[in-house]
């Protein structure tokens, strides 16, 4: 049986903490090249990536994180995911008789979930859905664990704009390991009742989630500022009503002198820059978002690692 990564909750909190501790070995091993330990940890392997959304960091950083590991990538028109073509389910089961695992980046969470049904010998791995975006936030921690010195209990991070797939992989990874959250978010655009739920099941260390209208309370005194764009791909249509609603939810310099002084900034790009981050945010001494962006490439590697040579 194929162990898969379609969310946080696939690990538990000591294994999460453990894909961290190994994207650190990654991190620090890279400048050794073809002589870092895991340089042919997955020669032989075959990984596809198959995306139907645009992607810049999700792609890149994959591409060249199998290659480092000494697997082969595949590139997966994404076309093949048309149900007039044929059943899913038929893709995913030819799919699981040439390559170990699949790296999808695709509309909702069913369509994978759908896949590993049908293939119980083919990794999965989820580059984003509608509803969560798991590597985003093993990024997040790592770049955080390293920001901490790898301590969470006691921590705030506040995460102001959509309870959107990020905002949800963000709370699960975070309570998972010790940090509180606040989300502040407008009426309407809350985190969805079952990821509230499923937080309260796997926080560790006490942590706490409450959830805000008021980005002002939401931000006092927290350790960390997450936001995200306010209109996320396939809300187009919503756009200028998002727009209106989130206008008090911009990141701006007042926002974060709310936070701890030492508070950091994070966003997982892109970022849309004077809507909900202001520049001299993004481009401020606190910011991390750069790092998140480069610890997306040693994250993920630690967790291809995890996924392919653990048993399920």
């Amino acid at each position: 049986m194929a162990r898969n990564f379609l969310s946080i909750l696939d690990f538990t909190p000591d294994e999460l903490r453990d894909t961290l501790d190994l994207a650190a070995r990654v991190k620090a091993d890279r400048p050794r090249g073809p002589q870092a330990p895991t340089a042919q940890a997955l020669a032989g392997r075959h990984i596809g990536l198959l995306f139907e959304k645009p992607s810049l960091r999700t792609r890149v950083t994959f591409t060249i994180g199998i290659r480092e590991l000494g697997a082969d990538m595949i590139e997966i028109p994404a076309d093949v995911m048309h149900a007039d073509r044929e059943p899913l389910h038929d893709v995913a089961r030819n799919l699981e008789r040439w390559m170990d695992a699949v790296i999808i980046r695709t509309f909702g969470q069913d369509r994978l979930l759908e896949i590993t049904e049908a293939t119980p010998r083919l990794s999965v791995i989820n580059a984003l859905s509608n509803e969560e975006h798991p590597c985003q936030a093993l990024a997040d921690m790592f770049t955080l664990a390293e920001r901490w010195q790898g301590r969470f209990e006691g921590k705030r991070i506040a995460f102001v704009g959509d309870g959107n797939n990020v905002c949800t992989s963000l709370v699960h990874s975070a309570m998972m390991l010790g940090a509180s959250v606040h989300v502040a978010t407008p009426k309407g655009y809350e985190l969805a009742d079952d990821t509230v739920d499923q937080a309260a099941q796997v926080s560790q260390h006490g942590a706490g989630l409450t959830e805000f209208t008021d980005p002002k309370a939401a931000v006092r005194d927290v350790d960390a500022v997450y936001t995200d764009v306010w209109t996320s791909m396939g809300q187009e249509v919503e756009y200028a009503e998002r727009k209106r609603k989130f206008t008090r939810y911009q990141v701006n310099e007042a926002l974060m002198a709310l936070a701890k002084p030492d508070s950091v900034f994070l966003h997982c790009l892109p970022a849309h820059r004077g809507e909900e981050v202001t520049d001299e945010v993004i481009e401020s001494a606190s910011s991390l978002v750069f790092e998140q962006a480069e610890n997306r490439l040693h994250a993920q590697k630690a967790m291809l690692l995890k996924v392919l040579t653990t048993p399920a």
